[in-house]
């Protein structure tokens, strides 16, 4: 007899969600996000929608490994590299990087550059290697406080997701985000990963 699995099947349910183009709010290691797959851009423009916010501003991408970033075009610097292959990742850090690495996927076509980050949460990764890069900015309102319970999100939010997950109380702090097209790259959000620790390891 099959024993039941109610964390995979809520992983199940998730990824159906994304992947049939609904909207999903669930925690991250970091904050709760609002998770969209880039395939529905009605979906986009929906999660937009849910957070007032506008569309100039661009969508940071989550993805489960190293080995997606070819898919995206994106160019891996020296530096990013040595970021990436640290033991910061998966983890609070997000990189920028630009393009110039193959070819660019239609959905971030006409953009410079690119928000990265792959999170250092099993529950998070696991719905990423079912789906594929998810589309992935925090829970709340725009210009609004970052929520830290999964009520004070769908208080805050203009509508509802289609899939809310329930992970209790988080810390709110945000990844540290670090360009990388730049040379040599400059911390422009210091966030749970300090920049100290971060500048040590590019030396």
């Amino acid at each position: 007899m099959k024993r039941a699995d109610p964390e995979g099947d809520e992983i199940e349910h998730i990824a159906a969600c994304l992947l049939g183009g609904g909207i999903a709010l669930l925690p991250t290691d970091t904050v709760y996000g609002l998770a969209v797959h880039p395939a529905f851009p009605d979906s986009v423009e929906r999660l937009f929608s849910l957070k007032q916010r506008s569309r100039s501003r661009q969508l940071p991408v989550m993805i489960a490994a190293e080995d997606e970033l070819a898919g995206l075009g994106v160019r891996v610097t020296a530096a990013a590299g040595r970021l990436l292959r640290s033991s910061l990742v998966p983890g609070a850090l997000t990189f920028v990087l630009g393009f110039g690495g193959g070819p660019v996927p239609p959905w971030l076509a006409g953009r410079e550059e690119v928000a990265i980050r792959i999170p250092d949460d099993h529950r998070m990764l696991a719905v990423l290697r079912r789906t594929g890069p998810l589309l992935v900015t925090s829970a709340n309102l725009h210009g609004s406080a970052t929520p830290e319970s999964l009520a004070d999100a769908l208080a805050q939010l203009d509508g509802a997701p289609d899939v809310a997950i329930d992970g209790g109380t988080l810390n709110t702090v945000p990844s540290t985000l670090v360009n990388c097209r730049r040379d040599p790259p400059v911390v422009e959000r210091e966030g749970a990963v300090p920049t100290a620790e971060l500048m040590a390891l590019l030396r």
